[in-house]
Protein backbone atom coordinates (compact mmCIF):
# COMPACT_ATOMS: atom_id res chain seq x y z
CA UNK A 1 0.00 0.00 0.00
CA UNK A 2 1.29 3.42 -0.82
CA UNK A 3 0.14 6.23 0.65
CA UNK A 4 1.17 10.35 0.08
CA UNK A 5 0.89 12.55 2.92
CA UNK A 6 0.87 16.75 1.62
CA UNK A 7 0.43 19.60 4.48
CA UNK A 8 0.42 23.18 4.58
CA UNK A 9 -0.24 23.74 0.86
CA UNK A 10 -1.18 27.92 1.87
CA UNK A 11 -2.68 28.62 -1.55
CA UNK A 12 -0.07 26.80 -4.02
CA UNK A 13 -2.52 24.65 -5.98
CA UNK A 14 0.32 24.13 -8.24
CA UNK A 15 1.96 22.44 -6.21
CA UNK A 16 -0.62 20.29 -4.71
CA UNK A 17 -2.13 19.49 -8.15
CA UNK A 18 1.79 18.33 -9.30
CA UNK A 19 1.76 16.04 -5.72
CA UNK A 20 -1.34 14.19 -6.78
CA UNK A 21 -1.28 13.92 -10.66
CA UNK A 22 2.67 12.17 -10.45
CA UNK A 23 1.24 10.33 -7.51
CA UNK A 24 -2.17 9.12 -9.60
CA UNK A 25 -1.47 5.43 -8.68
CA UNK A 26 -1.23 5.99 -5.09
CA UNK A 27 -4.06 3.97 -3.02
CA UNK A 28 -4.58 6.82 -0.50
CA UNK A 29 -3.84 10.96 -0.36
CA UNK A 30 -4.04 12.27 2.81
CA UNK A 31 -3.90 16.52 3.29
CA UNK A 32 -2.86 17.49 6.64
CA UNK A 33 -4.90 21.08 6.82
CA UNK A 34 -3.99 24.83 6.17
CA UNK A 35 -4.88 24.16 2.20
CA UNK A 36 -8.37 23.04 2.52
CA UNK A 37 -9.48 25.51 -0.29
CA UNK A 38 -6.51 23.97 -2.97
CA UNK A 39 -7.81 20.76 -1.94
CA UNK A 40 -11.62 21.41 -2.52
CA UNK A 41 -10.41 22.81 -6.21
CA UNK A 42 -8.41 20.06 -6.81
CA UNK A 43 -11.33 17.41 -6.04
CA UNK A 44 -13.98 19.75 -8.32
CA UNK A 45 -11.66 19.43 -11.01
CA UNK A 46 -10.48 15.91 -10.10
CA UNK A 47 -13.43 13.93 -8.86
CA UNK A 48 -12.00 10.40 -9.39
CA UNK A 49 -9.60 11.16 -6.47
CA UNK A 50 -12.46 11.34 -4.18
CA UNK A 51 -12.97 8.11 -2.68
CA UNK A 52 -8.66 8.00 -1.93
CA UNK A 53 -8.69 11.51 -0.03
CA UNK A 54 -8.90 12.14 3.46
CA UNK A 55 -8.08 15.06 4.77
CA UNK A 56 -8.10 17.24 8.43
CA UNK A 57 -8.61 21.12 9.41
CA UNK A 58 -5.57 22.93 10.08
CA UNK A 59 -5.57 26.36 12.08
CA UNK A 60 -5.71 28.37 8.55
CA UNK A 61 -8.78 26.32 7.27
CA UNK A 62 -10.91 28.76 8.92
CA UNK A 63 -14.86 28.04 9.30
CA UNK A 64 -13.81 24.16 7.72
CA UNK A 65 -16.13 21.69 8.76
CA UNK A 66 -13.79 18.47 8.51
CA UNK A 67 -12.24 17.14 11.76
CA UNK A 68 -8.87 18.28 13.50
CA UNK A 69 -7.83 14.45 13.68
CA UNK A 70 -8.64 11.41 12.22
CA UNK A 71 -8.08 7.60 12.55
CA UNK A 72 -7.49 5.23 9.55
CA UNK A 73 -7.03 1.82 9.54
CA UNK A 74 -4.91 0.44 6.74
CA UNK A 75 -2.78 -2.47 5.46
CA UNK A 76 -1.17 -5.42 7.65
CA UNK A 77 -3.37 -4.11 10.70
CA UNK A 78 -1.62 -0.31 11.16
CA UNK A 79 -3.67 2.32 12.11
CA UNK A 80 -2.68 6.23 11.51
CA UNK A 81 -3.34 8.72 13.60
CA UNK A 82 -3.69 12.18 11.17
CA UNK A 83 -3.98 15.72 12.78
CA UNK A 84 -2.66 19.29 11.66
CA UNK A 85 -0.79 18.82 14.63
CA UNK A 86 -1.79 22.65 16.02
CA UNK A 87 -4.43 21.09 18.86
CA UNK A 88 -1.57 18.62 20.17
CA UNK A 89 1.72 21.33 20.08
CA UNK A 90 3.18 20.35 17.60
CA UNK A 91 5.50 23.05 17.59
CA UNK A 92 6.81 22.39 21.13
CA UNK A 93 7.14 18.74 20.80
CA UNK A 94 5.83 15.86 19.98
CA UNK A 95 4.63 14.10 23.36
CA UNK A 96 0.86 14.84 23.16
CA UNK A 97 -0.15 14.11 19.76
CA UNK A 98 2.05 10.63 20.43
CA UNK A 99 0.12 10.08 23.64
CA UNK A 100 -2.97 10.26 21.44
CA UNK A 101 -1.99 8.16 18.91
CA UNK A 102 -1.55 5.47 21.52
CA UNK A 103 -4.64 6.22 23.27
CA UNK A 104 -6.18 5.36 19.36
CA UNK A 105 -4.15 2.23 18.91
CA UNK A 106 -2.16 4.22 16.27
CA UNK A 107 1.31 2.97 15.17
CA UNK A 108 1.58 5.93 12.43
CA UNK A 109 1.51 9.57 13.19
CA UNK A 110 0.99 11.96 10.54
CA UNK A 111 1.09 15.99 11.16
CA UNK A 112 1.97 18.99 9.28
CA UNK A 113 1.49 22.45 10.76
CA UNK A 114 5.46 23.25 11.52
CA UNK A 115 6.52 23.39 8.12
CA UNK A 116 9.62 21.08 8.84
CA UNK A 117 9.90 17.86 7.24
CA UNK A 118 10.26 14.85 9.88
CA UNK A 119 10.67 11.28 9.44
CA UNK A 120 11.11 8.96 12.20
CA UNK A 121 10.49 5.85 13.99
CA UNK A 122 10.71 6.42 17.71
CA UNK A 123 8.88 4.71 20.73
CA UNK A 124 7.41 2.47 19.27
CA UNK A 125 5.49 4.46 16.45
CA UNK A 126 6.60 5.48 12.66
CA UNK A 127 5.94 9.78 12.75
CA UNK A 128 6.23 11.41 9.78
CA UNK A 129 5.51 15.38 8.94
CA UNK A 130 5.61 16.05 5.17
CA UNK A 131 6.96 18.93 5.52
CA UNK A 132 4.98 21.82 3.54
CA UNK A 133 4.17 21.58 -0.33
CA UNK A 134 3.37 25.90 -0.30
CA UNK A 135 5.74 27.48 2.26
CA UNK A 136 8.57 25.22 3.77
CA UNK A 137 10.47 26.61 6.98
CA UNK A 138 13.02 24.44 6.47
CA UNK A 139 14.92 26.00 3.96
CA UNK A 140 14.22 23.00 1.79
CA UNK A 141 12.47 23.26 -1.64
CA UNK A 142 8.29 22.19 -0.89
CA UNK A 143 7.72 18.95 0.00
CA UNK A 144 5.48 16.17 1.00
CA UNK A 145 5.86 12.52 1.84
CA UNK A 146 4.86 8.76 1.46
CA UNK A 147 4.15 5.67 2.99
CA UNK A 148 4.85 2.28 2.16
CA UNK A 149 3.21 -0.27 4.12
CA UNK A 150 4.42 -4.12 3.24
CA UNK A 151 3.86 -6.69 5.39
CA UNK A 152 7.68 -6.71 5.65
CA UNK A 153 7.28 -3.24 7.36
CA UNK A 154 7.12 0.61 7.00
CA UNK A 155 9.17 3.15 5.18
CA UNK A 156 8.66 6.89 5.62
CA UNK A 157 9.80 9.33 3.32
CA UNK A 158 9.44 13.02 2.39
CA UNK A 159 10.29 14.56 -1.08
CA UNK A 160 10.63 17.84 -3.09
CA UNK A 161 7.29 18.59 -4.62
Amino acid sequence: MRIVVISDTHGSFRSLESVFKRNFDADMFIHLGDGEKDLDRFILQNPEYTSRIIHVAGNCDYGSLSPEFTEITVAHGHRIFASHGHIFGVKSGLERIKSAARVKGCDIVLYGHTHVRYEKFEDGLYILNPGSAGAPHDGKPPSFGTISIEEAGILLNTADV
